[in-house]
């Protein structure tokens, strides 16, 4: 096509996400032994796990019957699975994943892709990451995902899955899945790593211990305080009336906890007014000679960028209906889900907006010419340097 954008043979064969996806898995799989019972079957775990993948790029494969049929096809078997794979291998085998040979995957994605930090200390937001965790209601069936009471009284059945979010990557770092009524700050807890960094919304600004056990990990955080929290003033900040424009209130040293057997140690307090006229409070521990209050509110309000990336999940790659049911097929759909998210950003340097993710399904289905793919791919890189300058 002349003019159009000239392609080399890396970017063609990053395109390819299946046969990527399979070199990079074959290479980890070494560090977890597959389960014994993948010998006494014609199809093999990295054969279940592409083609479980195709279906999540695909808009054809919505459901099992659909990858069985797909996989009679000649291509189909000569670039994802070797064979026809029947409906009942393929629920069988949900049982026999690994679900940590895929975390594995994610963290070497993200190492992958991750560039160098900016030096802006304008963007003390670069460095933290934002946690929170997303409900995907589950079938009536998956009984081992019973989340309180539904309508009736019904029970409620739901899969949660946690996330720690790099702000400045825009990609997840630290994934889990549990039932929806495992309680997220104990995932959390599980997660902390020495020196982090994390902000976080009400919900994780409840347990006041987890204050101090941060501290003790040299941690950073800003959460978000409940409206109702006892708060005792100690000493308010200078440098209110400079930040008055951005909403700020006050800026105060405080110590939290009704009853002397609950207070906290000393910790910053932030209340600021939203355009609504709604107070906001936020706790931290970061003093303000290392981070201006303009500052705390960019990083709190960058925290909305795992909304973001929860809604791009379910919304684009289909994860609204589950392949498997089981809970490690469950783990295996949700993570490969940030798997197919993580190829194309490696690609793109950014996660794929509608429009190109439907350029991506037509280019899958014949619709679209490789090179009309790539213009659309070349107008999203444009957009992420516009973006990040």
């Amino acid at each position: 096509m002349p003019g159009g954008p000239q392609l080399n043979q890396t970017e063609l064969k990053q395109w390819k996400l299946i046969a990527n996806f399979r070199t990079q898995l074959a290479a980890l799989g070494a560090r977890y032994p597959q389960d014994p019972r993948w010998a006494e079957r014609h199809l093999q775990q990295l054969d279940y796990l592409c083609l479980f993948l195709m279906a999540l790029v695909n808009p054809v494969c919505k459901t099992l019957r659909a990858i069985s049929a797909a996989s009679a096809l000649a291509r189909m078997q000569a670039e994802v699975c070797g064979r026809a794979i029947s409906l009942g291998s393929l629920s069988e085998a949900q049982h026999l994943v690994e679900p940590r040979l895929l975390a594995e995957l994610i963290a070497s994605l993200q190492d992958q892709i991750s560039g160098p930090l900016p030096q802006s200390p304008h963007q003390a937001w670069q460095q933290w990451w934002a946690r929170d965790s997303s409900i995907f209601q589950a079938t009536s069936r998956m009984v081992w995902a019973q989340h309180g009471a539904g309508k009736a009284g019904q029970p409620n059945h739901a899969v949660r899955l946690h996330v720690s979010f790099h702000l400045w990557e825009e990609q997840p770092m630290q994934v889990a899945v549990t039932p929806g009524k495992v309680c997220e700050r104990k995932v959390w807890r599980e997660q902390w790593q020495r020196g982090g960094m994390y902000v976080g919304d009400r919900y994780f600004g409840e347990d006041y211990q987890m204050f101090g056990r941060l501290a003790a990990l040299d941690c950073r955080f800003v959460l978000r305080l409940r409206d109702e929290a006892v708060v005792q003033v100690l000493e308010e900040i200078p440098g209110r009336a400079a930040a008055a424009k951005t909403g700020l209130v006050s800026d105060q040293w405080v110590r939290l906890g009704s009853r002397s057997c609950y207070h906290t140690a000393r910790l910053r307090l932030l209340t600021i007014r939203k355009a609504s006229g709604v107070l906001m409070r936020l706790i931290t521990n970061v003093p303000p000679e290392q981070m201006s209050a303009p500052e705390v509110q960019t990083l709190y309000r960058r925290r909305w960028q795992i909304e973001c990336f929860f809604r791009w999940l379910k919304c684009l790659l289909g994860c609204r209906h589950w392949l498997a049911e089981s809970p490690r097929g469950v783990a295996t759909q949700l993570y490969l889900a940030v798997i197919a998210g993580l190829l194309l950003q490696g690609v793109l340097g950014r996660r794929p907006n509608q429009r190109l993710w439907e350029r991506l399904q037509f280019y899958l289905m014949g619709w679209a010419t490789q090179d009309e793919l790539m213009q659309a791919v070349h107008r999203a890189l444009e957009q992420a340097r516009s973006k990040k300058s």
